[in-house]
């Protein structure tokens, strides 16, 4: 299982704070799992679109899209942040 997470708006659009995922051969990836989530219909697909800068967290520390996951991992999405 991965354990995922949504923070801030995201999780707000989405309608979820956290969620369970099976784990299997066709997730190596964040964005493994990002495309997973997009299949879900159209708020998973503009959300998590190329366009939008969503964030990534594995086992909570800062990755990329690319970034590896394995069976057991925490993944989290949260939009950029901005601030002064």
């Amino acid at each position: 299982m991965i354990n995922i997470k949504y923070f801030a708006s995201l999780s707000e659009k989405l309608g979820l704070k956290n969620e369970t995922l099976d784990y299997h051969d066709g997730l190596k990836t964040a964005d493994d799992i990002i495309a997973t989530l997009i299949t879900r219909g159209e708020v998973w697909a503009s959300e998590f679109s190329g366009d939008n800068k969503i964030l990534v967290a594995v086992n909570q520390e800062m990755g990329e899209r690319e970034t590896a996951v394995e069976d057991g991992d925490e993944v989290a999405f949260f939009p950029p942040v901005t601030g002064g």
